[in-house]
């Protein structure tokens, strides 16, 4: 479980560093992953897509460095 001390009666910088502390665990992009379910192929699709923009993205900043 994450835990957070609240330093200073600061609350405001305690709940930052809960939030900061928990989507480094992932929690939230596993709730949304858990919401509903998606066919394989879906799936797939969905990683192929991603792996395309991913690869344009690379290939736009090696562009852009040269």
């Amino acid at each position: 479980m994450t835990q957070v001390t609240v330093k200073n009666g600061n609350l405001d910088m305690a709940l930052r560093k809960f939030k900061q502390k928990v989507a480094r665990d992932g929690v939230p992009s596993e709730c949304k992953k858990r919401e509903c379910y998606d066919k394989p192929g879906v799936r797939r699709r969905a990683a192929k897509k991603e792996g395309i923009k991913n690869s344009r993205k690379r290939n736009k900043a090696n562009r852009d460095r040269d």
